[in-house]
């Protein structure tokens, strides 16, 4: 239970540095944003440019995998 909330701590400081290298170099040129809303199964994605929407799509594909994943380490850790 101890590596899971050390792994989310490591996750979150993980996230805040990369918003802050991206927030560092957003003035160098034009800037774009993108997201995804997930209903139940179904993804929401919106973006500025179809290359940001497709962008944001991988990356919520790899987040839902590594959220599966974590899920199934769990419950292996619980058993």
């Amino acid at each position: 239970m101890l590596e899971l909330i050390l792994l989310g701590i490591v996750l979150i400081f993980l996230g805040m540095l990369i918003l802050m290298l991206s927030l560092w170099r957003a003035g160098e040129g034009r800037a774009e944003a993108g997201g995804v809303v997930i209903v139940g199964p179904v993804p929401i994605v919106f973006g500025t440019s179809q290359r940001v929407a497709a962008t944001v799509m991988v990356l919520a594909i790899v987040l839902t995998v590594v959220a599966l994943l974590l899920f199934l380490f769990g419950l292996a850790l619980v058993k």
